[in-house]
């Protein structure tokens, strides 16, 4: 028996962006008809210790299609960013489904970076109005530079703003990012100065509290809240929150994760009922999405196990002579 192993690179270069967001439409259509069984992500944070480790199981057992499980371990550590390397580490393993037998593993970061910004593509083309195109990017780091590929990929963009806590950040990204979108890249001194105005808004950052307010967000927007992935982070203020239509990947995790979910409904803002529907629902035409031009659309993402799965098996399908294999 051998095993696929897949390098950061030949990730990237097997799963390109408008092909993800397909991909994902299809894995999230599969978890809302019934044919996908994953938990909720496991945490482990050990005391004192520089990160934390989440492991992601999924089966899939699409239609006419073989079925197969996929298990992410990832370690994220924040502190990596001063030094360079990515804050998320880790492997994708794929199994097949009938066998149980190893079939590939996978640089986890690349898999990460690419399906999280293509759920964030899918929620767009699916949420935010078809003339929306001015984009406000909070973040400046791998979530930022991929999200920037997916939203030009669903969306004509006529204007980019991006913004960070530190403005000599978001001119680095500007300048090194230029080419991913069909228009200038402006970096800006706020957060507020990015938002003000803009009909597409992704918040990709670590923040613990609110960087986003209600007031600064124009009629119309739609915003991938994608930061936050713990019960006490929030990217938004919770009446931004309480003020959009709001979808999720998956309710049981936004309801045991999402803190910009979580931190206001603990304080009395709405229930559990204020999530509309999961994106997949939507995708597949069980629920509805935006009602009006002028309703705010808000996607909170979290990441789940079948997004990786997915782009795992989709991977491991496209490797023709790609990767090394070996023994196992």
């Amino acid at each position: 028996m051998s095993i696929l192993i897949l390098t950061h690179a030949e990730v990237e270069a097997l799963l390109p962006m408008e092909a993800c967001i397909d991909l994902m439409a299809e894995a999230l259509g599969a978890l809302a008809r019934g044919e996908v069984v994953q938990p909720v992500r496991t945490l482990l944070r050990p005391p004192g210790a520089a990160g934390m480790m989440l492991t992601m199981p999924a089966y899939v057992a699409g239609q006419g299609a073989a079925p197969f499980y996929g298990l992410k371990a990832v370690l994220v550590h924040p502190g990596n960013v001063a030094r360079g390397i990515d804050s998320h580490q880790g492997a994708v393993l794929l199994f097949d489904g009938e066998t149980g037998e190893p079939l590939a593993v996978m640089n986890a970061a690349a898999v990460t970076a690419i399906r999280t910004a293509a759920v964030s593509g899918l929620a767009t083309r699916l949420l935010a109005r078809e003339e929306a195109g001015d984009l406000a990017l909070m973040g400046t780091g791998v979530q930022a530079r991929s999200h920037l590929a997916a939203m030009a990929a669903v969306r004509q963009l006529r204007r980019v703003r991006v913004a960070s806590r530190d403005v000599r950040h978001a001119q680095k990204f500007a300048a090194e990012n230029a080419a991913l979108a069909p228009c200038p890249i402006e970096a800006v001194t706020s957060v507020e100065a990015a938002v003000r105005g803009a009909d597409l808004i992704v918040t990709a950052t670590n923040a613990h509290e609110p960087i986003v307010r209600r007031e600064w967000v124009a009629a119309g927007a739609h915003v991938n809240a994608v930061g936050a992935y713990t019960p006490s982070m929030r990217e938004l203020d919770g009446d931004l929150v309480a003020a959009a239509r709001l979808f999720v990947d998956a309710r049981a995790a936004a309801l045991a994760e999402a803190g910009d979910i979580l931190l206001p409904m603990g304080a009395g803002a709405f229930g559990p009922e204020h999530i509309l529907a999961e994106l997949g629902e939507v995708a597949i035409g069980r629920r509805p999405g935006r009602g009006s031009a002028e309703e705010i659309t808000l996607f909170k993402s979290l990441g789940l196990p079948v997004e990786d799965a997915a782009a795992a098996e989709f991977v491991y399908r496209r490797a023709g002579g790609r990767g090394t294999r070996v023994e196992f």
